[in-house]
């Protein structure tokens, strides 16, 4: 468990942070890049959850996303190189997989994109879906200079597939999407 005493250390009033190793690389570097921007999209999970009073499935999924999220920035906050660490595993994959697969049978079929939006709690989830992919451009970048734990990356791409599902659940199962009408308002209809 941590144990976090002090909340201010003054180590990063240079510009630098530290990785799990106790490396110093430069605060916009691409690791602390992109475990920020999985602490953002965190940060926005706990928004979402705000609005999941009624919906506790949904919000017991989001719980354990969040707790995952955790996990996934310790990931990227240690270099492949070093041992033990801890890493996103295959299960957490495949669990976001079948959740997916759960909530998309009871959904209405798709027959246009839809815009972010519909219910609070769907609005904040297109949020945190938009801050997954900026993380997982993040992780991409560093993956072609570092090696990056492949469960991770399938994690993120998985997770704003989730995220988009559950969004369209909390939107009465779809029904509530807001869809996009291509032209509608540019005169070529």
């Amino acid at each position: 468990m941590v144990k976090l005493n002090k909340i201010y250390t003054r180590t990063g009033d240079s510009g630098e942070t530290s990785l799990v190793n106790g490396m110093r690389v430069s605060k916009h570097a691409r690791r602390p890049s992109a475990f920020g921007e999985i602490d953002e999209a965190n940060s926005v999970i706990g928004l979402a959850r705000l609005h999941c009073t009624d919906h506790k499935d949904a919000d017991d999924m989001l719980a354990r996303i969040q707790n995952d999220l955790f996990d996934l920035g310790a990931d990227i906050a240690t270099p492949e190189t070093d041992t033990p660490a801890l890493r996103i595993t295959p299960p957490q994959v495949t669990r976001l997989e079948a959740e997916i697969d759960m909530m998309n049978e009871e959904l209405n079929p798709l027959n246009s994109f839809i815009l972010p939006g519909g219910s609070a709690a769907s609005a904040w989830l297109h949020l945190a879906r938009t801050v997954i992919r900026r993380a997982e451009r993040q992780m991409t970048e560093l993956a072609a200079e570092e090696v990056v734990n492949q469960a991770a990356m399938h994690y993120v791409n998985r997770l704003s597939d989730h995220l988009f599902v559950l969004a369209r659940r909390l939107n009465n199962n779809g029904k509530t999407d807001i869809l996009w009408r291509p032209g509608e308002n540019s005169g070529q209809k």
